[in-house]
């Protein structure tokens, strides 16, 4: 996983969207999302019934390109291999921290950089 920026970063599907033309795209860049991703997903009808749609939302939102295609909507990641979806959601959650909240700290004695995670409010 490289960063291009503070909150994009690249990735590479291992199989790759075909696209109604046949090209197949694999890779791309993911953003950081946002509270207004999450609204979006929660106003979405379709992902209110059903939980993977809510993740295709999210991800036609937070995904900035991928191979040649600059916009993404969740019809067209309907077309995601099983395999690639997986990837998208363990990156997805990698990038976001998946809940945890790391601060890099360091020692001030032997000066060694470490994270350590803290607990939240209200956990």
């Amino acid at each position: 996983m490289s960063s291009i920026s503070a909150t994009e970063f690249e990735f590479k599907l291992p199989r790759g969207l075909v696209d109604p033309d046949g090209a197949i795209h694999q890779a791309g860049r993911m953003r950081l999302a946002t509270a207004k991703d999450e609204m979006l997903v929660q106003k979405n009808y379709q992902a209110q019934d059903n939980e993977t749609y809510g993740t295709l939302v999210m991800l036609s939102q937070v995904i900035t390109t991928l191979g040649t295609l600059k916009e993404l909507t969740p019809e067209l990641l309907e077309n995601l291999f099983s395999l690639d979806l997986a990837y998208l959601q363990e990156f997805y959650n990698r990038i976001n921290q998946s809940g945890q909240a790391h601060v890099p700290v360091q020692c001030p004695t032997c000066r060694q950089q470490f994270a350590v995670e803290f607990a939240l409010s209200g956990e």
